[in-house]
């Protein structure tokens, strides 16, 4: 099982409900594509690292399900609101659990 783990920082400008739809949208992504064992979104509420605001999480099945949500039309949908919403920057981490 492989997680994938993102935090996201946004603009100043971002809403907070621009955030909300953000994880809303990405935990929708859980109905529409096959391999993902559990999918968490949230906003972060740890002072460390506050600047970023919202964390994602997903787990996979294995490398063949992470690597066919990466292209998928649906999570490049997701992406794609993500940057129009002031996404200004993001750290990614994959571990195998």
């Amino acid at each position: 099982m492989i997680q994938r783990t993102v935090l996201l920082k946004f603009s100043e400008e971002t809403t907070q409900e621009q955030l909300q739809e953000v994880i809303k949208r990405f935990k929708a992504l859980e109905e529409v594509l096959t391999g993902i064992i559990e999918i968490q979104a949230g906003l972060n509420l740890a002072e460390k690292s506050k600047e970023y605001q919202v964390i994602l999480m997903v787990r996979f099945e294995d490398q063949a399900a992470l690597d066919a949500y990466t292209v998928n039309e649906d999570h490049q949908a997701v992406a794609a609101f993500i940057r129009e919403s002031g996404r200004l920057d993001s750290i990614g981490v994959d571990i195998e659990i």
